[in-house]
């Protein structure tokens, strides 16, 4: 199949209206999620904290940020049922985006990829301070989860499936370990295949996590899981081969975030391992992949293959 979605699509006002329109969904339903939060406690002279802790939380998870795996929620589950876009979705999407602030709190801390700029805000330990980061990001992950056994009318298989999705993604054989061999492999020579592997842990397993989640949700059957998991797989590795790019190319106020971070902490990146030539043929080549996984799926998947267009083509 030969890819039609190139960079016309920006162009096209229905894919922009999707991106705009998830983005005003997924900020409201994460400003309800939090809002909802409660105290069981009197006030006390403890509350004073438990405030502060929540404006940390809250710091994190609704400044700014692209949205790209809510939007892949929404995306997916369209991609199966036309009739997926409910409130209850919304909190499947809360969910991801949830786990997704919480890790970017914890990677930006001093013991682990020690940044103090994240989507042009001091990150969260700069902002408060390491143990309120660590709490906060603690407190957005077992939300998450939390969220996942309150979505109304599901059957409770729905919800024990989009739990251990979400789960599997965060540990150590999804994002956790794939943040432990990143760290390990710091002014290390890897080769090509161990950096897809970190990256397929590190980030691509939340992206496939996000597709699947709305897909799920959707109803999908197991032969297009299967499909949308290839495709997410693709779309996986193209976001951090983009970034490794984005990381030379670009520049802070950009980018939201250091450039040139990579580099001065001596990471092994596709540019660093294939070249920058190379590193955007093979985002080209994940993209093509990407597209050929949805093939079967005709009309319905047009956002989700506009979503892999808009992942290779950004320039933040």
């Amino acid at each position: 199949m030969s890819d039609t979605f190139n960079d016309s699509v920006f162009n096209n006002s229905l894919f922009n209206n999707f991106l705009q329109q998830s983005q005003t969904r997924i900020n409201k339903a994460l400003q309800q999620e939090l809002g909802d939060l409660q105290s069981p406690f009197s006030p006390t002279d403890s509350s004073s904290y438990l405030s502060r802790l929540q404006e940390a939380m809250r710091y994190s998870l609704v400044n700014g940020g692209k949205r790209i795996r809510p939007t892949l929620v929404f995306a997916a589950a369209e991609a199966i049922s036309n009739n997926a876009a409910t409130d209850a979705l919304d909190k499947v999407a809360a969910a991801v985006e949830m786990i997704h602030a919480y890790s970017l709190i914890h990677d930006d801390l001093p013991a682990m990829d020690d940044d103090d700029l994240r989507r042009g805000q001091p990150t969260c330990h700069k902002a408060f301070d390491e143990a309120t980061a660590i709490l906060a990001g603690d407190a957005l992950q077992t939300r998450a989860f939390e969220l996942l056994t309150t979505i109304p009318d599901t059957y409770a298989e729905t919800r024990l499936a989009l739990v251990a999705t979400l789960a599997k993604a965060s540990g150590i054989v999804g994002m956790v370990g794939g943040q432990a061999i990143d760290l390990e492999s710091v002014n290390q020579q890897i080769a090509i295949g161990q950096l897809e592997t970190i990256h397929r842990l590190k980030t691509g397993a939340l992206i496939r996590a996000a597709v699947s989640m709305g897909a799920i949700y959707a109803g999908a059957s197991n032969e297009q899981l299967t499909k949308l998991d290839s495709y997410a797989e693709a779309i996986g590795l193209s976001f951090q081969v983009q970034d490794d790019i984005l990381d030379v190319e670009s520049d802070t106020e950009t980018l939201g975030k250091n450039q040139g971070a990579d580099q001065a902490l001596n990471k092994p990146t596709y540019p660093s391992l294939l070249g920058m030539a190379g590193a955007k043929q093979k985002a080209q080549d994940l993209h093509q992949q990407a597209i050929t996984a949805l093939e079967t799926f005709g009309e319905s998947a047009q956002v989700l293959r506009q979503l892999s267009s808009y992942i290779i083509s950004r320039n933040h």
